[in-house]
C-alpha cells in the first residue's frame, strides 16, 4: 500500500455556537483520488480549507506530504494546488497572461501554451478569462492548480453546472493528472462522479466521518444490508443516451 500522503487525526474546529468539524479522523494515499462528500454545512469545506492552511484548526493534527499544518505552513503551499473560484482572476487577462502571472507568484517557469494544451485550451491562449465558457473556465482553474507542480491537488466540485459533455471530459482530464503522479482530493456533490473517479470516499455529516472506504464497498455494504431500489436498474441511463448522441469531444461549453 502506498504511504500516506495526507493524514489527519482528530480534527476539531469550533466557531461560536457551532461545532463545524468533531474528530474527523482520515488518510489519503499517494496517488489516489479521494473523495469528500457530504452535505452543505456537514464540515468538509472547512475540513478541506483547514488541510490546504487557508483556516486555522481548533485541536488535532493534520500532516500534508510530511509537513504539519501549523508550523510548516510555506512548505506545505509549495507542494499543492487549490483550484480557485472565478472570484480568483482578472477577467480582462488572456489565459496566456493569467498563467504567466500565478507562475511568476509561485517562482516557477512554465510554458503556458503547453499547460493550455494539457486542458484543451490551446486555441483559446489569447483569449480573455471573462470570454469563456462555463466549462472552460473550470478546465482554466484546474491548470491553474498544476502550475507549481504540485504532489496534491484540491478540486471543489470542479462540474458543478456543466453539462454531461463537459462532466465527463472534466473527469478524463482529473484522472490524467492522476496518471501523471499526482493526487487528487475532490469534494462534488454528484454520486455518480465520486463513484466513477474516487478509489475512495469519506463521508461526512455533522462534523463527523460516518463511513469511509471504495465506492464499490459502500455499495455492496449498503446491498448486503437488504437494500433495494425502487425500480429495475437498467444497463444505460439517459446520460449514455445523450453522450451517445451528442459525442464526447471537447467543445466550447
Amino acid at each position: 500500500m502506498k504511504q500516506p500522503i495526507i493524514v489527519v487525526d482528530q480534527l476539531v474546529k469550533h466557531y461560536p455556537g457551532v461545532q463545524a468539524v468533531n474528530g474527523i479522523s482520515f488518510e489519503v494515499h499517494e496517488g489516489e483520488i479521494f473523495g469528500l462528500l457530504g452535505p452543505n454545512g456537514a464540515g468538509k469545506t472547512t475540513t478541506l480549507e483547514i488541510i490546504e492552511t487557508l483556516r486555522e484548526k481548533t485541536a488535532g493534527s493534520v500532516r500534508v506530504c510530511g509537513y504539519d499544518v501549523d508550523r510548516d505552513v510555506n512548505e506545505i503551499k509549495q507542494r499543492i494546488g487549490v483550484q480557485l473560484q472565478a472570484a480568483g482572476y482578472y477577467p480582462s487577462l488572456t489565459l496566456i497572461e493569467l498563467l504567466r502571472l500565478f507562475s511568476g507568484l509561485y517562482n516557477v517557469t512554465i510554458d503556458p501554451m503547453e499547460m493550455l494544451r494539457r486542458v484543451g485550451l490551446e486555441d483559446k491562449g489569447k483569449a480573455k478569462y471573462k470570454e469563456l465558457s462555463g466549462g472552460q473556465k473550470q478546465r482554466f482553474s484546474i491548470c491553474t492548480t498544476l502550475i507549481n507542480r504540485p504532489q496534491v491537488v484540491f478540486l471543489d466540485e470542479p462540474t458543478t453546472g456543466l453539462d454531461p459533455q463537459a462532466r465527463r471530459n472534466l473527469w478524463e482530464l482529473i484522472r490524467e493528472i492522476r496518471q501523471q503522479g499526482t493526487t487528487v482530493v475532490i469534494t462534488t456533490h454528484y454520486m455518480d462522479e465520486a463513484e466513477n473517479l474516487c478509489d475512495r470516499v469519506a463521508i461526512v455529516e455533522k462534523g463527523r466521518i460516518i463511513a469511509l472506504d471504495t465506492p464499490d464497498r459502500l455499495i455492496d455494504q449498503l446491498v448486503a444490508s437488504g437494500f433495494e431500489r425502487p425500480r429495475e436498474v437498467k444497463k444505460a441511463n439517459l446520460e449514455d443516451v445523450f453522450l451517445s448522441l451528442t459525442g464526447h469531444s471537447w467543445r466550447d461549453q
